[in-house]
């Protein structure tokens, strides 16, 4: 399952800093006074004040890593939180820590060398992770009261490429991405062009008996008798179609291919 493609980072380390701090508040914004029992449909069991811990904690666990620039997996994840006593505070714990994150990242060098659980083992895979997790989570809390505001199609296209980099290594957490073979089967995951408002990239996995992998860019050979399924959509669908917030099956994805092969990607690449 080894990425034979380098991970990239077409957007400027700024670019994460200022987005995580207004997906931050953006999210804290939108989860004020709802209340903590309502469920969140686009994660399973899941109620507000389940994501909004779950958004706060993560944000000061990326944040401790940071500061530390953590060279080797940490043994524990037990960080100093300051959780509030009642739920109904969670959202304003969550605004109180965007100064925090802010300078840690601020006061962080991207280039540093760190541990990382993902391809790029440097400081700015956690920039960059930290801002997809933030985001998705903010439609999730949008999703969840009724609410939908649109994606940036350029962070949309930068989340899409940092998902697929990465999967490969997210078995260390999501044990069924390791049992995603094939036979040579190509999908390709196409942005709608640049004339309807996309980005036209688009990136081609492999699968293959002994796993995936995502191919260079500029690598389009498909192996004799090779099948080819290919998704396209705009970036902000496709994004949320790799995070299983969406189905190949709506209307907004033009499908040609064999669905088995994408219902064998999505039913291994959860997480």
């Amino acid at each position: 399952m080894e990425s034979t493609r380098a991970a990239v980072h077409p957007l400027p380390y700024t670019t994460y800093q200022q987005a995580i701090e207004q997906e931050t508040a953006r999210f804290a914004e939108v989860v004020e006074g709802v209340d903590p029992a309502t469920l969140v449909p686009s994660c399973p069991d899941w109620t507000v004040a389940d994501l909004t811990r779950h958004v706060g904690s993560l944000q000061r666990w990326f944040s401790t890593l940071l500061t530390r620039l953590v060279q080797e997996p940490p043994r524990s994840r037990e960080v100093e939180l300051g959780l509030p006593d009642s739920a109904h505070d969670y959202p304003r714990w969550v605004a109180a820590g965007i100064p925090q994150v802010a300078a840690v990242l601020r006061g962080t060098d991207p280039q540093a060398p760190m541990w990382a659980w993902g391809e790029d083992q440097h400081a700015r895979f956690w920039a960059r992770r930290m801002l997809f997790e933030t985001l998705l989570h903010r439609v999730d809390a949008e999703w969840s009261v009724g609410q939908e505001s649109p994606l940036d199609p350029v962070l949309a296209t930068d989340g899409i490429d940092e998902f697929l980099v990465n999967l490969p290594d997210a078995h260390l957490f999501a044990p069924a991405v390791a049992q995603l073979k094939g036979d040579g089967e190509t999908i390709v995951f196409q942005c709608a062009g640049p004339g309807t408002g996309g980005s036209g990239e688009e990136w081609r996995v492999r699968l293959e008996a002994d796993g995936f992998r995502l191919l260079p860019r500029g690598e389009d050979g498909e192996p004799s008798g090779a099948r080819t399924t290919t998704v396209r959509a705009q970036a902000a669908d496709l994004l949320l179609l790799l995070y299983g917030r969406r189905s190949y099956q709506e209307a907004a994805f033009d499908v040609t291919g064999e669905s088995e092969t994408l219902d064998r990607w999505f039913a291994h690449t959860a997480f």
